[in-house]
């Protein structure tokens, strides 16, 4: 398996099901930005909803080889399963990557178990071996990154915007990098002291370069 993450803003992805597994599906891709077809005559209540409020289009039966028109990702997540070799078939001969709940020998791509903080993603996967153990592990590094990280990226963002911007040469800016990271800039973050981290970003920037970090880091603070 090749690890990558997909931009799937506006793009088709189709899910056949209607179910609890169908619906993490379509939760994860609408919060990435994907445009959701979901082709099952019957949905889990936050489904349905979500077809009634226009946010996913949903088609209110069986499963037919047109619904993978345009399809970028395709998701099987039926109970039935004749209709999920079908799927399989029809998107592997489109040349369609295809997620097959629950057969992950099958499987084109598997999606990993993952949690977010800010743009902070981690991603966990078992090359679907053992969703649970994914999910324990993912669990363990929830507890590890708090959302100091969330604040952690954003200043940086501003940070490597900033030395962009400048003459210094890519050298010179991991060596900056690594002076801004080390030590207690993260302490300082999760102690809402972002006068400490203003003062440590002048300390090695300089006044002018350092950042103005207006409201970064009032949610902690």
């Amino acid at each position: 398996m090749y690890p990558v993450f997909l931009d799937i803003r506006g793009k088709l992805c189709v899910v056949v099901g209607g179910g609890r597994v169908a619906r993490r599906k379509v939760e994860g891709l609408l919060a990435a930005g994907a445009a959701v077809r979901v082709v099952s005559p019957e949905a889990d209540a936050r489904l349905a909803a979500l077809g009634r409020e226009g946010k996913i289009e949903w088609l209110t039966r069986e499963y037919a080889e047109g619904d993978l028109d345009k399809a970028f990702l395709v998701f099987a997540a039926t109970d039935d399963r004749r209709t999920q070799e079908l799927i399989r078939r029809h998107a592997e001969a489109r040349r369609q990557f295809v997620n097959i709940a629950d057969d992950p020998g099958r499987c084109g791509f598997h999606v990993p178990s993952l949690f977010r903080q800010g743009d902070l993603t981690i991603a966990v996967s078992t090359s679907g071996k053992s969703p649970a153990v994914a999910a324990l592990i993912r669990k363990e590094l929830e507890n590890g990154y708090g959302p100091e990280y969330a604040v952690l990226l954003e200043i940086m963002a501003l940070v490597r915007q900033r030395l962009g911007a400048g003459e210094n040469t890519q050298e010179e800016r991991k060596k900056i990098y690594k002076k801004i990271l080390h030590g207690d800039i993260l302490a300082w973050i999760k102690r809402g002291r972002m006068d400490k981290v203003r003062a440590h970003l002048e300390n090695i920037l300089g006044a002018e370069m350092a950042p103005d970090l207006g409201n970064i880091g009032q949610e902690i603070e």
